[in-house]
């Protein structure tokens, strides 16, 4: 979940860094953030356990003429095989909670030097009462929180936390479930009566999108971005 546009904003938070810091795009999926920031002028090591992904990353680095910026590596996020210190910045969209967001602040901070910094995203509750069809979609994650107690824990942790922001409605339409909605029709074009295992998938694709559109008050992406102190 995110942007480029949301990723230059986040970046921007992180300041002051070096011109040329040293980044950690821990579960970098397809390479969106990690071109970004290399594009920006950071040395990129970006980390996924997911070779698809990995591939992807070092494809559209190429074609971007970022190869010598971006370096791909296979490697599990609850085992990161870095040296303390190593980083300036450490950078995590809507990944963390698969480890553990409180688990994840606590073991990635050995890896930035002081004073580096740490930008991840994570949901959140934006309503004291959600309403029962978020709270269903979201059963998945019964650790998701708001934003104070996010905020709480990343101090708990030893961050000084520099800004906090909610990902815009835009990063949700625009980037992931419009595309979704697309593709939902594209399945359903081409097999206009899917076996009950495919409908029940579509379906519960389809509810996504509807759950997101009708409850958008009740809950959001929180993007933190931390320094270590």
């Amino acid at each position: 979940m995110g942007s480029d546009a949301t990723t230059r904003t986040l970046l921007e938070l992180t300041a002051p860094l070096p011109a040329s810091p040293r980044a950690l795009d821990v579960g970098c999926g397809p390479g969106r953030a990690s071109l970004v920031l290399a594009g920006a002028g950071a040395r990129v090591t970006a980390v996924d356990l997911h070779e698809p992904f990995l591939r992807r990353t070092r494809s559209a680095a190429q074609d971007a003429g970022l190869a010598g910026r971006i370096a791909v590596e296979r490697a599990s996020m609850t085992a990161l095989p870095h040296p303390d210190g190593t980083f300036d910045l450490l950078w995590c969209e809507g990944a963390a909670y698969l480890m553990g967001v409180d688990r994840a602040l606590h073991e990635w901070r050995r890896l930035l030097r002081p004073g580096g910094a740490l930008v991840l995203t994570d949901a959140v509750w934006t309503t004291t009462a959600p309403s029962a069809e978020p709270r269903r979609f979201w059963a998945h994650y019964p650790a998701m929180r708001d934003e104070a107690a996010l905020v709480a824990a990343a101090r708990s942790a030893g961050y000084e936390v520099l800004a906090t922001h909610l990902l815009p409605d835009a990063d949700w339409t625009d980037e992931y479930h419009r595309p979704l909605a697309a593709a939902i029709d594209a399945v359903i074009e081409a097999l206009p009566d899917p076996d009950p295992g495919t409908a029940e998938v579509l379906a519960e694709a389809r509810s996504e999108v509807e759950v997101r559109q009708e409850h958008r008050d009740e809950f959001g992406y929180l993007a933190l971005v931390l320094r270590r102190t």
